[in-house]
């Protein structure tokens, strides 16, 4: 009993169970209160305490209890204005409700509590809530839900290892190019949604946007070349022709399924 000895109240929860339970044990099994108290290292006034509870509920009555307040109690905000908070978000952008910005932060979300309720939350508050309505922080990008598993794992464990391996043997240069198009709605960043629910922005159709044509290495050196015109076979041919006058090897590109580009998805040459 040596490990139950002490002050009680630097025991964990389970380990001062414990030990009402052994001194109320050691009570009905006829021991004296003194005793009990002098043995478990508690005082007189606890062991008093111990006994009436199990004479009044019996066992159930001894038993630990979770600490701390329920989850709900005294919360700043009820239940509908956090229902409403929550949706608000869910449904719009900041933006929409006269805030700032098209992705929702701890920190506009605590402007929008204030907004509606007059309520200053700090952000780690804010976050609680949060945590608590089931949201969490996501990038609001629909090419992780349309992705293909198994194209993907083919590309990981058969086409790259043989790509690199043809490189290598032949002393060549590996490159990632792509066509990307810049527009001044451009949204990037994360914000807050529901747990495993990719969260949608919309935006404005009126726009600008500018567009470009790039490969990077696997050593890291990349190559680009910016455009106006829409991308097609002539953009990229032009593209190639600059990429070519840097190298004076062997180059394998590897590019996607772009429309402008036909099915070809990798390419090699001199």
């Amino acid at each position: 009993m040596s490990d139950l000895v002490g002050d009680a109240r630097h025991l964990s929860p389970s380990a001062q169970e414990a030990l009402r339970l052994r001194a109320v044990a050691a009570l009905v099994a006829g021991r004296d209160r003194e005793d009990v108290a002098a043995i478990f290292g508690v005082s007189l006034k606890a062991v008093d305490q111990w006994w009436a509870k199990w004479q009044a509920g019996g066992r159930e009555a001894l038993v630990m209890r979770p600490r701390g307040k329920p989850v709900g109690v005294h919360q700043v905000l009820g239940e509908a204005e956090q229902a409403a908070v929550r949706q608000a978000v869910l449904d719009h952008t900041p933006s929409g409700l006269g805030l700032s910005g098209q992705l929702w932060t701890r920190g506009l979300i605590g402007e929008l509590i204030f907004k509606l309720y007059r309520v200053r939350f700090t952000e780690p508050g804010v976050g609680k809530y949060l945590k608590r309505w089931g949201l969490t922080f996501q990038r609001p990008d629909k090419r992780a839900v349309e992705q293909d598993p198994e194209a993907v794992r083919i590309w990981r464990e058969e086409t790259w290892p043989a790509i690199r391996a043809r490189a290598r043997a032949e002393n060549a240069e590996v490159l990632f190019a792509d066509q990307v198009g810049i527009r001044s709605d451009q949204v990037t960043g994360r914000t807050w949604g529901a747990k495993g629910q990719t969260p949608v922005v919309h935006r404005t159709g009126n726009r600008f946007s500018v567009n470009a044509m790039s490969a990077i290495s696997t050593r890291g050196r990349m190559h680009f070349m910016v455009f106006t015109e829409s991308f097609d076979a002539k953009v990229m041919c032009r593209f190639l022709a600059r990429l070519v006058g840097n190298f004076d090897r062997k180059v394998h590109l590897v590019v996607d399924r772009h429309s402008g580009l036909g099915e070809h998805r990798y390419s090699r040459w001199r």
